[in-house]
């Protein structure tokens, strides 16, 4: 499989990553099964998708637990990479960026997963009550004592923002102008997909200027850019979707003109090729630091995803997935 390297570090890793929150937070807890988890991330190792990302607040702490399990095995094989930086309450999720506190996490995670070093420790959210060098201070100084090998941050997620369309990361890059002064970032994660292009504006020209890695988070739309997904089916309750404003019945009809595209042009490719393994494509298209973090739990999509990293879009099938419409949200 191609690799790819992630920021100043030049740390390689497979063309096409592994998300591993589905494997047991935000997704149907009723269709989580913990071997078959095991198996799809052992699927992607065997695939050369190197990149397992998780992180602390999954679960809490049970996706660490879980990739723990391959990564005894399997150390070797892999890059690893957590988060840092939320709290998981009963009814809410608060940030934690003490330095302390930092520390405290990075050795509970190793632990967890088994490992002596994290390959990149990204904080999830800066703390509002905790200036962000403080933080990054703290995770720079894991990377001197040996414990962490690269840091990324998450982008500043604000759905509201969207409405503003092309500033949604101007608080992303404030934050990433702040931190770099303390430490050098290797990458940073932010959605990016087909129907969620925004990244493309300011964020992405932000780390290509500086050799830092993009992991494109969210690249198949939440399950929506597989052409899996029928309008009105309804989520369970505990599913992210089930409150997202572009998976309601009406927004996901409305939306279908985007699946719509990806099949014409998975269809001219032939040999079985999937909306999926186009819409994954397309992020990769978009620079050679750029990295998809499909999320999957099984084996099967494991596979479908991997493969994406050998299909070549040409310029008339870039040209038609940047003329699909917008998609929409519940606001539109």
């Amino acid at each position: 499989m191609e690799r790819r390297t992630i920021g100043a570090a030049a740390l390689a890793v497979g063309a096409v990553g592994l998300g591993c929150m589905p494997m047991s937070w935000a997704y149907s807890t009723s269709r989580q099964r913990g071997e078959e988890s095991l198996r799809a991330a052992h699927r992607a190792l065997d695939l050369g998708s190197s990149l397992l990302d998780t992180a602390d607040m999954y679960g809490p702490f049970t996706n660490e637990l879980l990739l723990g399990r391959v990564l005894k095995e399997r150390r070797s094989d892999a890059f690893v990479s957590t988060k840092v930086g939320l709290l998981v309450g009963e009814q809410h999720i608060v940030a934690n960026g003490r330095p302390g506190y930092v520390r405290r996490a990075c050795d509970a995670s190793l632990r967890r997963l088994q490992t002596e070093v994290i390959d990149l420790y990204q904080l999830h959210r800066a703390d509002p009550e905790v200036p962000v060098e403080e933080t990054w201070g703290a995770m720079a100084e894991l990377v001197r004592a040996g414990k962490v090998r690269a840091l990324g941050l998450s982008a500043v997620g604000a759905r509201g923002g969207r409405r503003s369309r092309g500033r949604l990361y101007d608080g992303t890059i404030r934050q990433l102008e702040r931190v770099q002064q303390v430490f050098p970032v290797s990458a940073v994660q932010a959605e990016l997909s087909v129907w969620s292009p925004d990244a493309l504006e300011s964020l992405l020209p932000w780390c290509t200027a500086r050799g830092v890695g993009l992991l494109a988070a969210m690249p198949l739309g939440n399950g929506f850019l597989t052409g899996t997904l029928t309008p009105g089916e309804g989520f369970e309750r505990d599913d992210l979707r089930a409150r997202h404003p572009r998976f309601t019945a009406e927004m996901m009809a409305a939306n279908q003109p985007v699946v719509a595209g990806l099949r014409r042009v998975a269809a001219r490719h032939g040999g079985g090729v999937t909306p999926a393994q186009v819409a994954l494509a397309w992020v990769l298209a978009q620079g050679p630091h750029v990295i998809p973090v499909p999320g999957a739990k099984r084996e099967r999509w494991v596979t479908e995803n991997a493969a994406a990293a050998d299909l070549r879009l040409t310029a008339r099938d870039l040209a038609e997935l940047g003329a699909l419409p917008a998609a929409r949200g519940s606001w539109d």
